[in-house]
């Protein structure tokens, strides 16, 4: 698994337009090397500003929309078009406005869909999804991912997995439907640590100062059960991208990563 890397930003803005610029580049180099490129989208204040920062960005117009597959890391299980979901800030802010391909975009499934109010179906389903369009030949059972971006709480959650949890333990399964998650709603989908661990890269996007101590800890070596986000490890690269307040703690920042961080992907 990757090292950490650290990129700090001046402030919150600067970070999203820094990570979209980024994220832009990642998807052209992507699309040059193998004609498609593969992202894992997140939720929350950061995610979808980098999400409007590449809409806004006149540079989107390198990404070949029509081949890029999408994905979620986490969905919060609640009705489609819920202003809530991932999903719908995730169109709102970009996908609605580039040419994607429909059938290369692949939301987790809504409290109201085929599945009803059973959200263990739901990521059940999920997982045959991403089986489904895992490469030929690999022995990973979810697709190619080149960047999958994720948030980070201020107790250290990432996706929808939180700290001393049974889903944070989880190296058995590739998505979980998860129940009584501390935070509202209740119940949730998430990919696992081990299909977190199965992509390219992973970059953990945050800033403010209440996310500190979680980066702070995690950057030091916390036990991924304790600091879930300590766990999110890219198989080539693991890249950190802070606001100077969440980075404020300096020896966080040049701590080395530790095998015991992460946790082996599927």
């Amino acid at each position: 698994m990757s090292n950490d890397e650290v990129m700090v930003h001046s402030d919150a803005d600067v970070l999203t337009a820094a990570a979209a610029a980024r994220l832009i580049t990642r998807i052209v180099d992507a699309q040059r090397a193998r004609g498609v490129a593969s992202i894992v989208l997140t939720g929350g204040g950061t995610g979808i500003g980098v999400l409007r920062k590449v809409r806004e960005s006149p540079a989107n117009a390198a990404v070949d929309w029509s081949a890029v597959n999408v994905f979620w890391g986490d969905e919060r299980f609640l009705p489609e078009g819920d202003g809530e979901r991932n999903e719908t800030q995730a169109r709102e802010a970009l996908l609605d406005h580039v040419p994607v391909d429909p059938r290369r975009v692949h939301p987790m499934a809504p409290s109201d869909g085929r599945f009803g109010s059973d959200v263990d179906a739901a990521a059940e389903h999920y997982a045959e999804v991403l089986g489904a369009l895992a490469e030929a030949g690999s022995d990973r059972p979810v697709p190619r991912f080149d960047v999958l971006m994720l948030g980070v709480g201020e107790e250290g959650h990432t996706a929808s997995l939180f700290p001393a949890t049974p889903y944070v333990r989880d190296t058995e399964h590739v998505v979980v439907g998860v129940h009584d998650c501390p935070k509202p709603p209740a119940e949730r989908i998430s990919l696992t640590l081990p299909a977190i661990g199965s992509a390219a890269e992973v970059w953990l996007m945050t800033g403010g100062a209440g996310k500190a101590e979680a980066v702070s800890r995690a950057l030091g070596g916390a036990h991924a059960v304790d600091i879930p986000a300590a766990g999110a490890r890219g198989r080539e690269r693991t890249l950190w991208l802070l606001d100077r307040q969440a980075a404020a703690d300096s020896a966080a920042v040049t701590a080395p990563a530790t095998p015991e961080q992460g946790i082996t992907p599927p």
